[in-house]
């Protein structure tokens, strides 16, 4: 049985701040548990603010153009960009909610690296083999409304490979690959109320064989020869 439950009263995070060690006085972790932290917590702890000139009126967008490795559509002031890391989003995954007015918070550079990081300082002082996903709110193509989705990885796998293996009916699956770690993100938003300061939640239970190394950069992000959109 899975469970999900998500600490209450998380502090501020500040730039240079130990997330490692502010998980661990927050939750009570156990073995293969998977800690799925809010990328807006790792960006605060990371620096990855920007204060906004508020003499420019494209200062935001200018932001985005910075964070984007190219632009997919606009509309308006909106725009569907592909970043530097390959995420295909809404104006570079760049958050303005949550932070103090004129400043913005940019993606972490890094969210693989950020959660083996945070994942080899629990494990140093706990012992603990645990899984950590860095989670973002994302929009989806042609739906609307929007869910968490991983960014980076470590210790859980970002992809279920079922290619190869057969239904209940004994046909080869051909194309089935499961998103693990976006599935694992989206469920642990619902534990997460948005005013409550619950930045992290902890998903227990996950079959202990879908642990292991991963990346979401290198399994999950498609490369564009293999999109038919762009």
């Amino acid at each position: 049985m899975i469970s999900i439950y998500a600490p209450v009263g998380f502090p501020e995070i500040q730039p240079g701040d130990n997330l490692a060690a502010i998980i661990l006085r927050q939750c009570q972790l156990e073995q293969s548990d998977v800690v799925v932290v809010t990328s807006k917590i790792v960006s605060k702890a990371e620096n990855r603010i920007v204060t906004l000139d508020p003499n420019d009126d494209r200062a935001f967008e200018k932001l985005i153009l910075s964070e984007s490795r190219r632009i997919l559509r606009r509309r308006g002031e909106l725009l569907i960009t592909e970043t530097h890391h390959g995420f295909v989003c809404a104006n570079a995954g760049i958050d303005r909610s949550n932070i103090e007015q004129g400043k913005a918070v940019l993606l972490p550079v890094d969210s693989d690296l950020s959660a083996r990081k945070i994942r080899e300082q629990i494990k140093a002082k706990t012992g603990l083999e645990i899984g950590i996903i860095i989670s973002d709110t994302f929009g989806r193509t042609w739906r609307r409304g929007v869910v968490d989705i991983a960014l980076g990885c470590a210790g859980i796998g970002a992809i279920l490979d079922l290619r190869g293996t057969t239904d209940n009916f004994g046909n080869i699956l051909r194309a089935t690959e499961i998103a693990l770690a976006d599935e694992i993100a989206s469920a642990a938003d619902l534990a997460k109320p948005k005013s409550k300061q619950t930045p992290v939640a902890i998903v227990r239970g996950i079959d202990p064989n879908y642990f292991r190394t991963s990346s979401i950069s290198e399994e999950v992000i498609r490369p564009p020869s293999e999109d038919l959109f762009r």
